[in-house]
């Protein structure tokens, strides 16, 4: 029962959002008013054929990110967030949690920036949203599933990020990184997956494991970055770190100055999407 409830909300709340809402273009000829199955999967992260058995019974027992995702691509409030957690047969995420739930504030906000790359992480540094543009700066993350969507794991066991570092800037973003991460364990020392998170770079890591356990403190840090693109060449760009009060997420916002040459390749990236120029 509770598993056909599970469908029948997501697909009430399918039929209730607009695809601008969503952010999506509209217009065309539509049957319903409200996103399509194509456009949900593509927002949640998650195939069409499992939002369709999701939405007529036959798939059982959704991941918390399944859920997580489906809520943010349907932006439900918090109250229906927690509602289709419930039916799922899950505890809702409380507040000894580091939050995923992206407010449909932020989601507004990032509709409007639609020719600036941003992007959101939770306290974990776990990306959660990415716009098109950023998209094209730093490399299309649609594809990464679990801790690759995590930018510590990301830097320290996996393929890292295109901002180049001098060997001083490298040192500096590690131990703010790494003490951020920290920060983020002593407010939420109850949370299985941060906890997790940390042990699996202690144990893989040794540089993390060294500024772990060297007691760091700080914060991840804004600035100026110089961004390796592999077709328009690097790009200098302001990146500010914005933290949303009360649910402890950060948008990161790159833009260019004006009349800059990094303002044109910003601008061509823009354009160009993740489409390679050499594809």
């Amino acid at each position: 029962m509770a598993t056909t409830e599970f469908g029948e909300a997501v697909r009430r709340w399918r039929d209730r959002a607009s695809p601008e809402a969503a952010g999506l273009p509209g217009g065309g000829h539509r049957r319903a008013a409200g996103l399509r199955r194509e456009e949900l999967a593509m927002l949640a992260g998650i195939s069409v054929d499992y939002v369709t058995r999701l939405e007529q019974g036959r798939a059982s027992h959704p991941s918390a990110q399944v859920v997580e995702a489906l809520a943010r691509a349907l932006r439900l409030s918090g109250t229906e967030r927690a509602h289709l957690f419930r039916l799922a047969g899950l505890v809702p995420p409380g507040p000894e949690t580091v939050s995923a739930y992206v407010t449909p504030g932020v989601q507004r906000m990032l509709d409007r920036l639609a020719g600036t790359p941003v992007a959101v992480f939770d306290a974990c540094w776990t990306l959660l949203i990415a716009n098109p543009p950023y998209a094209a700066l730093m490399g299309d993350p649609s594809g990464w599933r679990g801790d690759q969507r995590n930018a510590v794991w990301r830097h320290f066991l996996g393929p890292g990020s295109r901002a180049r570092h001098t060997p001083e800037s490298l040192r500096a973003f590690e131990a703010g990184l790494v003490a951020d991460l920290r920060a983020t364990r002593d407010r939420y020392p109850g949370d299985q997956r941060l906890r997790r998170l940390v042990a699996d770079l202690r144990a893989n890591s040794d540089r993390f494991a060294e500024l772990w356990d060297s007691g760091t403190v700080g914060r991840h840090q804004a600035g100026r970055k110089t961004i390796d693109h592999p077709d328009v060449g690097p790009l200098t760009l302001d990146c500010d770190v914005l933290t949303v009060t009360g649910s402890d997420l950060r948008v990161m916002v790159y833009t260019a100055e004006p009349g800059t040459e990094d303002a044109e390749r910003l601008a061509l990236l823009t354009v160009l999407g993740t489409q390679s120029l050499t594809g």
